[in-house]
């Protein structure tokens, strides 16, 4: 198992977002539960240049971490879903609003990322 040489420093909400947050994808599989889709495979289909490990990674420790809660169904075939918790919910207007940035300020940044 993995073990961070440094210890993480939470002693700023920044630093706990980040935390929280830090991974390649896991704005984006917020973004699609709260959309709707529910299921591994949906939001696979989604994320095509995502592996499914590093989902399946990303999705427990947004789990773990309280953003998403995951149901497991009691039949054959087994059936899994996610869906966002309380605490989950409280992102979606901070992720809509760095979106909004983004799109207000697309043509001087593709000119910087892109030049």
């Amino acid at each position: 198992m993995y073990q961070r040489k440094l210890p993480v420093s939470l002693d700023c909400g920044l630093h706990l977002f980040m935390e929280v947050m830090n991974g390649k994808w896991k704005i984006n599989l917020i973004w699609c539960i709260h959309s709707g889709f529910k299921r591994p495979g949906e939001l696979q289909r989604k994320m095509p240049k995502a592996s499914r490990r590093v989902l399946d990674t990303q999705l427990k420790q947004l789990t773990d971490h309280g953003i998403i809660s995951k149901i497991v169904y009691d039949e054959l075939p087994l059936k899994v879903e996610y869906e966002l918790t309380v605490l989950g919910e409280t992102l979606i207007p901070v992720i809509a609003f760095t979106a909004q940035w983004g799109e207000d300020h697309r043509v001087e940044l593709e000119k910087l990322i892109n030049p």
